[in-house]
């Protein structure tokens, strides 16, 4: 079943508004001038509620001190409708910008005094219905505009008329027009803030952004100057802000990694091709010789022998890179199953019980348990444990293989010799592929150095791990740690077996 990709039919790519707009500079710069503005238009509306708070408050404290100056003329000189009229002449007289107004009525509702002219604009009727108490020292005023436009607050209030227990309604207005003008010009002022507002935040919320995401592109410009030739180089976390170090660190442990695994991709192309360089050039040579001139048939037949002998390595090789090969998929699965250690490991011993007999070596297997593991694979990873340690233990020698339950998490396979030994500066590098130390390649030719790579790959595909420990003259130690997925059926008895 073929696949296709879906692509825009116009050809066109994404609209560059949506594409910022997804980025993180775009976000940044958005949810900068949201906040921005959102702080800006808080602090304008509180600021504007101050402004009116305190001219609504000031002028309605205007009129209660205005109430009151005319309550105390009105108890302390009841008749004297003069001091009335000059009280409020007066104080109309010095409000320049809000005009004031003032009328005394008697409890009939007949005006006794006002200010001139305040009839025609004011009539008694639009004041409140509701005069504030005597014992009331203030109140809120009720707004009115008139058919011309202009404001007024309206505030009455009861008095008491001297000491005869009379009452006198106070009436007072004031013109707020010249206010509400400005509050009208603060508003306009107030929007061409918001708006300057807004596009300074977005103008900022850019400059942030671009700057907070420096550090980040410098990072991705570093990286794209690494290459295959240049995995040397490093980011380095000393110079980038806090939030960046971790993804720089990580970053050149990446590189760390990468520059290994080329290095060991390298090694193992150079130790390749010597390991099939010289099995190749042994044939070349061979056929050459043997056709440079004419020989017997016994002669051709120890070229063939000879040459049989280097396919046959040769053939090894290959099936052993195909194994590690098949063994690094991700799709590798293995048959695992629960079975006797100690029975399998004696089933191996016994193909090499004839070399352990002619080179005099003393084998043993101490201890008993039982595995969950492939036991094919198993057995061919004891088969190159046994293997170099025949290889490199002199006659007379021992092997000991030792199985070990750990803590009830896993199980442990071990197999010491008395041999020679490995130095210590080798010991990290030995399981790689082909590595071979200078004696093992002056000893023993015919290897390949793929045994313990293999034996680690088994491993691996277990889920355990193999470690190594080596003295120099006094020979080596490798583990095979085997994770325990279920109870073991046997218990260490401590049985031993000689080869």
């Amino acid at each position: 079943m073929s696949s296709k990709s879906v692509e825009n039919p116009s050809g066109d790519r994404a609209p560059l508004a949506s594409s910022w707009f997804w980025s993180i500079t775009g976000r940044l710069t958005f949810l900068y001038t949201l906040a921005a503005f959102g702080m800006l238009v808080v602090a304008t509306v509180f600021l504007y509620w101050v402004l009116l708070s305190n001219l609504e408050g000031e002028n309605e404290q205007f009129l209660a001190d205005q109430i009151h100056v005319l309550r105390v003329i009105l108890w302390e000189r009841p008749d004297d409708l003069v001091a009335l009229e000059m009280e409020i002449k007066r104080e109309g007289a010095s409000r320049q910008f809000t005009k004031y107004y003032a009328r005394v009525l008697d409890e009939g509702g007949h005006t006794l005094i006002e200010r001139p002219g305040m009839g025609d604009i004011l009539p008694a009727s639009l004041f409140p219905d509701d005069p504030m108490d005597l014992d009331e020292l203030s109140g809120a005023g009720d707004q009115w505009k008139s058919r011309d436009g202009r404001s007024y607050i309206l505030m009455a209030a009861w008095a008491e008329a001297g000491r005869s227990g009379g009452k006198r309604q106070i009436q007072v207005a004031l013109d707020v027009s010249h206010q509400e003008a400005l509050i009208a010009d603060y508003q306009g002022k107030l929007a061409i803030v918001l708006v300057l507002g807004i596009l300074f935040s977005a103008g900022a919320g850019v400059a942030v952004a671009r700057r907070g995401m420096r550090p980040l592109a410098e990072i991705t410009q570093a990286a794209q100057r690494i290459t295959a030739t240049q995995l040397h180089e490093r980011i380095g976390p000393a110079r980038w802000p806090k939030e960046l170090t971790a993804l720089a660190t990580a970053f050149d442990e990446m590189l760390n990694r990468l520059e290994d695994s080329f290095t060991r991709l390298s090694q193992f192309s150079s130790d390749l091709a010597h390991e099939l360089r010289t099995p190749i050039n042994n044939l070349m040579g061979e056929a050459e010789v043997a056709l440079s001139r004419a020989r017997t048939p016994d002669e051709y037949r120890q070229v063939l022998e000879s040459s049989l002998e280097e396919y046959v390595r040769l053939s090894r090789m290959i099936d052993n890179l195909l194994f590690l090969a098949r063994a690094e998929s991700p799709e590798t699965r293995i048959e695992r199953s629960q079975f006797d250690a100690l029975k399998e490991i004696s089933a191996v011993l016994e193909f090499y019980e004839a070399v352990a007999e002619e080179q005099g070596i003393e084998v043993t297997c101490h201890g008993n348990g039982s595995l969950h593991a492939d036991i094919i694979l198993f057995r061919r990873a004891l088969s190159n444990l046994l293997s170099n340690a025949f290889r490199y233990t002199p006659c007379g020698g021992k092997i000991r293989i030792f199985i070990e339950p750990s803590d009830g998490q896993s199980v442990k396979v071990k197999v010491n010799d008395t041999g020679s030994g490995i130095d210590p500066g080798h010991l990290p590098r030995i399981f790689d592929r082909f590595y071979r130390t200078d004696h093992a390649r002056s000893q023993y030719p015919q290897g390949t150095g793929l045994g313990l790579a293999i034996v680690r790959s088994i491993m691996d595909l277990h889920g355990g791990t193999v470690t190594v420990q080596s003295e120099r003259g006094k020979g080596t130690g490798v583990t095979l740690d085997f994770p325990r997925r279920a109870e073991p059926s046997l218990q260490d008895d401590g049985t031993v077996i000689f080869l």
